[in-house]
């Protein structure tokens, strides 16, 4: 169910966040040199010729292609990326592989960390989320009604913030781990994609040695345990139209912890994949905006034809 509405809130927030169309450049046209100075200096091969269109085209292409990766030490935080999921989740721990970057502090691990966590996109995708968990009536003993919608989305801000200090700030600055994903680009699909699901049992020191992901591991569990038997519901009474004291039993126990943990591993390893393809359908997206021929009004202009030119079309 978590995935399921994960990647729903992922196209939602795809449609609120399109990707603006590429701005057509033009170039004014340059004033014609007089005659007489025309045929006193003779042009010399090469001298002042303008790019070619399809020169500029390719060089323009590169540079957009290159702007659409994360680039390292663009972020708010030195050695992060400024890049976002879809245009609007917070991506700011992706880089490419093979960089050299500096380590994170542990001041700029969880400062990074709470950049992404309360960054805007936050609030309305965990409002969708518990406003699905409000549809299915996940913890029941909630019950239903706006009070009960903001214990949930109480619920679901507390796990993610959580969750994501763990991960990516509270483990890595006591274990000395990178938590940043560095995506390969490299081989073809399966290769690629047992690279990124790897990623969630290897990591890296701040020194750039392979390691086992204590944080990931360890850091989901922690907040898993944290989260289940702080603010979860406990066992209670609720009044529904055909019972009046239905029993919901506790939340709080030891099966649905290590259900909340594999669902977080599960849901980081699908996040870890979306990031390493991430960077190729940015680049594909890209390209199809600016192949799309201008619009005026939302029809094609077409050249004005000048009077004889229409009356050779009759």
């Amino acid at each position: 169910m978590k995935f399921v509405v994960n990647i729903t809130a992922c196209l939602v927030l795809t449609g609120l966040f399109p990707l603006p169309s590429a701005a057509q450049e033009t170039t004014p046209a340059t004033n014609a040199a007089p005659a007489a100075q025309t045929q006193s200096q003779p042009r010399t091969q090469g001298q002042n010729q303008a790019p070619t269109p399809q020169a500029q085209t390719d060089k323009k292409d590169k540079d957009q292609d290159k702007d659409s990766q994360p680039q390292s030490g663009q972020g708010k935080v030195k050695g992060t990326s400024n890049d976002r999921l879809f245009y609007a989740l917070p991506n700011f721990l992706t880089l490419k592989r093979g960089e050299n970057l500096p380590p994170l502090t542990a001041k700029d691990k969880f400062k990074v960390v709470a950049q992404g966590t309360f960054d805007y996109v936050q609030y309305p995708w965990w409002g969708m989320i518990s406003a699905v968990g409000q549809a299915a009536d996940s913890e029941p003993a909630y019950g239903q009604g706006w009070l009960s919608y903001a214990k949930r989305y109480g619920t679901t801000a507390a796990d993610s913030t959580i969750e994501n200090f763990m991960v990516g700030a509270v483990f890595p600055s006591i274990l000395r781990q990178d938590p940043r994903f560095y995506y390969s680009e490299d081989g073809r699909f399966g290769r690629r994609l047992g690279y990124a699901v790897s990623r969630i049992f290897v990591s890296r020191s701040d020194s750039g040695k392979a390691q086992f992901n204590y944080s990931e591991i360890f850091g989901s569990a922690t907040a898993a345990a944290i989260s289940t038997y702080s603010y979860h519901p406990k066992s209670t009474y609720i009044r529904t139209p055909t019972n009046p004291h239905l029993f919901i039993p506790s939340d709080r126990t030891l099966i649905n912890t290590s259900s909340v943990w594999a669902t977080q591993l599960t849901l980081d390893t699908i996040t870890i994949v979306i990031k390493e393809f991430w960077p190729d359908v940015h680049r594909k997206m890209a390209r199809k905006t600016r192949a799309d021929p201008p619009a005026v009004g939302g029809f094609n202009r077409q050249p004005d034809l000048g009077g004889a030119e229409r009356a050779e079309s009759r």
